[in-house]
């Protein structure tokens, strides 16, 4: 018995899906593209084992234990955010037996993929099993073949993207590259705990950020500087991109006075909530304008209320699993940025949503017509079969193919990314193959598009 089917998340209809079958042929063994994501740079670093299958699958992973909580299963019992794990096949046991919960969802698309193809495992997890799998791929994990560099060169990554804080020495980044090995690991600024003051220990970050630069970050002009030299030290380090992760779309383009005072008030801790967003709007617009100078591609990921279960975030932390979806307006909200920077032929900024009414109504307009503007993939809770079928239909008759940048796995789960990439191959390779059993493209148009969207698209957008 075998957990994959070789004709997965294709079309039903055999004529559609022998076209959908010849286009991923054509693209399933094309290297990853990882432009965006939370995987750490210390793997590769240090490349020591992973410790143990918990570690690996259930402690980094919210898609996993946000689901197996809203069944009842508390945090502790999963030992989540745990340095250690006491007990990890108890913990193991646990996720087994209720791996039910995941029929269905995009996560057991990844976990079997993931258990078949990496350790061999073709029973389906659950309570029976869960001890064999355990020891299989804790074996498994202790092999020169699992170290986190073999793992690179066995999926066939090309460049992988962290996500880092503006204050992260990079440390790790550094080692790799004089470590001589010839992976691409890259970081990306997100500078979300320096310019929301909302963000935890903001205050204390100015401070650090101040004493990274040299720059007197409690008056603007220096704190503008401070933040420009951070961002060529990432580019120094083989960073692309920044990442801006905002509650809203919402951009400003204050006067340098008007944003000054702004930022007197916030620095004295004076200003309104309502300031604060226009803050964060204003600091979405500097950071165009740097991207601009430094070429740095600008990503925004607005939408989500994070942790939103404040009991959770109180003895947990962020990043929990309560973060949730709220509506998000783009074409007022980015019009201040637009007006400024939305004709730069040599600014890209990547849009991506957690609403996706948007896609025809905003999102796929605006890509269609400003020159800087690319609509990311589907993200998140998106990031799943019908997520990627519900973009492409919505998206493509406005913004077209070309307006788009591939495919990102934006995952802390490293076992899962070639799974994710391959979801994604399979849906675009059933979308393509039915705009060719339709008649509206050609088949050697949609063998182009194919290699286009798999590793062309995200290559150019990225500048990778």
């Amino acid at each position: 018995m075998a957990l994959l089917n070789e004709d997965r998340l294709f079309p039903a209809d055999e004529k559609t899906r022998a076209i959908a079958r010849r286009l991923y042929q054509g693209i399933r063994a094309l290297p990853i593209v990882s432009p965006h994501g939370h995987t750490q740079a210390g793997w590769f670093a240090r490349n020591e084992p992973f410790p143990d299958p918990v570690k690996l699958f259930v402690q980094p992973d919210h898609y996993v234990f946000r689901m197996l909580y809203s069944q009842g299963i508390s945090l502790e019992d999963l030992e989540i955010g745990h340095a250690q794990i006491e007990n990890p096949r108890k913990v193991w046991r646990i996720f087994a037996s209720h791996y039910h919960l995941f029929r269905g969802t995009p996560t057991r698309l990844w976990l079997d993929q993931a258990f078949e193809e990496l350790f061999g495992l073709t029973e389906r997890l659950s309570a029976a099993t869960a001890d064999r799998y355990y020891e299989t791929i804790e074996a498994r994990l202790a092999t020169p073949e699992f170290l986190p560099r073999a793992l690179y060169k066995r999926f066939n990554l090309e460049v992988l993207a962290t996500t880092d804080s503006p204050l992260d020495p990079l440390a790790d980044h550094a080692s790799i590259r004089q470590s001589g090995w010839n992976g691409r690991i890259v970081p990306t600024f997100r500078p979300d705990s320096v310019v929301d003051p909302e963000f935890p220990g903001f205050f204390d970050n100015l401070q650090t950020l101040g004493a990274l630069t040299g720059e007197n970050t409690t008056t603007w002009r220096g704190y503008l500087r401070a933040l420009a030299a951070r961002r060529q030290y990432f580019k120094a380090m083989g960073a692309t991109a920044t990442d801006h992760g905002h509650p809203t779309a919402l951009t400003e383009d204050l006067s340098e006075t008007s944003a000054a005072s702004l930022f007197e008030q916030v620095i004295h801790q004076t200003a309104y909530a309502a300031d604060l967003e226009i803050f964060r709007g204003q600091m979405l617009t500097e950071m165009a304008r740097m991207s601009v100078e430094d070429g740095l591609v600008m990503q925004i990921h607005p939408g989500s209320v994070r942790n939103h279960n404040a009991q959770i975030f109180a003895r947990y932390g962020r990043d929990m699993g309560a973060d949730i979806p709220q509506q998000t307006s783009y074409v007022e909200a980015l019009r201040p940025l637009l007006n400024r920077f939305g004709n730069e032929p040599d600014l890209t900024i990547i849009l991506f949503t957690l609403d996706e009414t948007a896609y025809s109504r905003e999102l796929a307009p605006l890509a269609g017509h400003y020159p800087c503007l690319k609509l990311g993939p589907p993200w998140w809770f998106h990031d799943s079969p019908e997520g990627m079928r519900r973009f492409r239909e919505q998206a493509t008759e406005t913004a077209g193919f070309y307006n788009t940048v591939g495919f990102n796995d934006d995952t802390r789960a490293f076992l899962s990314i070639p799974a994710r990439h391959d979801v994604a191959r399979r849906i675009d390779a059933g979308f393509l193959a039915q705009l060719v059993a339709e008649h509206r493209i050609d088949e050697d148009e949609a063998v182009e598009l194919a290699e286009e969207l798999t590793v062309g698209l995200v290559r150019k957008a990225y500048r990778l």
